[in-house]
């Protein structure tokens, strides 16, 4: 039996030692230590490609920046420049191999990032993997730069990319629940206050209240978004910019805005810009006010779908799945159940970044990996389950208006629209009443001559019952002695 041919391999260097690479890859030797050090998640950072992309991003912009100032001849500045063009671009992106938990400040990733670019722009000249002499990682590569200004710079763009799909998508969801408000607008049903019967309203009235919900998340969330445009490029290591050009700060703020799209701003303080992360507890705190209220609405097509016979039923969920390996023709629930636990590990990953965020000491928060991971997953696992309720879910509910219709008839609630005409003593007494008889409210009302049937019915139309419309005038009230007994 024939041996298998030896993997290829290239030499590679650091300061701890000599280690063999497989000649393919593009990362190097810094990279392949992390890989052995934090096999934890066997999540690459690479699942997050806005985040590989914003790195290419800072890389590219510092190229730029690099021989604007003139710090990094035209050659190379321009190789590294085209190879973080193709990462940009989404090739190589299965090369970006490091956990997305790390040690070390973000500093693998950094030096995963510099690697890669490093020996595609080799590529691009010629060159062999690894022939470093020529273009350096770090050396040319990483040219006036520090992991502590690349990689929370970074995460900000790369947060800033992502939130961009999270809203398109939650604002496809609020239209969705806009557009069964339309749908059901005519479709009177029983409000409900701390779970007990109350005032009748209509089912578009409800879902319009879960559509407006959403627009103003859509709003808090796009105002927080520009927390992620305060960058601290130029602080190198703690913020003091040794190793930069005086030049390099707003030159590579100027081409990272070009390249970017993003009213980004360079920090007036890069000390404190360096140490502090309450920018990133800021966003995530908001993305659970998101995913705290989406679970509110879940939880509420959960209760109006429940039974479908011995609960609400006011609703009909579309039918995904079996639901019971035990009971035949059970369905249950399950997009808005999904949704609910992505809502839980929301509420989860902002207390790891409040916890994150708070354990940094001096000048550097060395938890900001765990920080990025928590944000990026959170805004991820959302976009995917706004999507999931609006095409497996909202999309298709329907409304069960025979029940609801019913429902109202018997409603006890009905006769507060009554209140103004017949005052609230009566109102208490009829509807005591109507509960222990089982009669139907209009008819007790008209029976005690307080009021006609027609004006009845008038009041108790759908519109006015609803609030659509207002009530313009009122009958003399009942004096509750005057009330007749029934």
């Amino acid at each position: 039996m024939a041996s298998a041919a030896p993997t290829r391999t290239r030499t590679e260097t650091d300061s701890l030692g000599s280690m063999e690479i497989p000649a393919d890859a593009y990362w190097g030797i810094h990279t392949a230590r992390a890989d052995a050090n934090f096999p934890i998640t066997k999540r690459p950072i690479s699942v997050y490609p806005d985040l590989v992309v914003a790195l290419a991003m800072v890389k590219q912009a510092s190229a730029r920046a690099n021989r604007q100032i003139g710090v990094l001849d035209a050659e190379r500045a321009d190789l590294i420049d085209r190879a973080a063009q193709r990462v940009i671009d989404g090739e190589f992106h299965d090369q970006f191999t490091v956990g997305v938990i790390q040690g070390g400040a973000g500093t693998s990733t950094n030096m995963n990032a510099n690697e890669v670019i490093t020996n595609i722009a080799l590529e691009l000249a010629g060159r062999e993997k690894g022939d470093y002499a020529f273009l350096s990682p770090i050396d040319h590569t990483n040219r006036s730069q520090s992991t502590n200004d690349v990689y929370p710079t970074a995460v900000k763009i790369g947060l800033s990319l992502t939130l961009r799909s999270l809203l398109e998508e939650l604002d496809l969801l609020r239209i969705s629940f806009l557009n069964k408000s339309r749908e059901f607008h005519d479709v009177l049903k029983v409000g409900r206050t701390q779970l007990q019967d109350a005032v009748p309203m209509t089912l578009g009235q409800e879902f319009h209240g879960f559509a407006s919900t959403l627009g103003y998340d859509h709003t808090r969330l796009t105002e927080n978004a520009s927390l992620m445009f305060e960058i601290n490029m130029g602080a190198t290591a703690i913020g003091t910019g040794i190793t930069t050009h005086a030049d390099y700060a707003p030159a590579v703020l100027k081409h990272l805005r070009e390249i970017t799209t993003l009213d980004l701003m360079t920090s007036a303080d890069l000390v404190e810009a360096t140490s502090d992360t309450g920018s990133f507890m800021s966003f995530s705190s908001t993305l659970k006010r998101n995913a705290m209220k989406l679970s509110k609405i879940c939880n509420d097509l959960r209760l109006l779908s429940s039974g479908p016979q011995a609960g609400f039923g006011e609703i009909n969920l579309p039918a995904m799945q079996a639901g019971s390996s035990i009971m035949p023709g059970k369905v249950n629930p399950v997009i808005p159940e999904v949704v609910n636990q992505v809502a839980f590990a929301v509420a989860g990953a902002d207390m790891t970044v409040t916890m994150a965020a708070e354990a940094g000491q001096l000048q550097l928060n060395a938890f900001e990996p765990v920080i990025a991971h928590s944000i990026f997953q959170s805004i991820t696992w959302m976009r995917q389950a706004m999507w999931t309720l609006r095409v497996n879910c909202v999309d298709g509910i329907t409304a069960n208006r025979d029940r609801l219709g019913a429902m109202v008839g018997a409603s006890v609630g009905v006769i507060t629209a009554l209140t103004p005409f017949i005052g609230y003593a009566a109102a208490a007494a009829l509807a005591k009443t109507a509960l222990l008889t089982n009669r139907n409210v209009a008819d007790l009302v008209v029976e005690a001559g307080l009021m006609s049937r027609d004006e009845v019915i008038k009041q108790l139309s759908p519109a006015r019952l609803s609030g659509l419309e207002a009530i313009t005038a009122a009958i003399p009230i009942i004096a509750s002695e005057d009330l007749i007994e029934i």
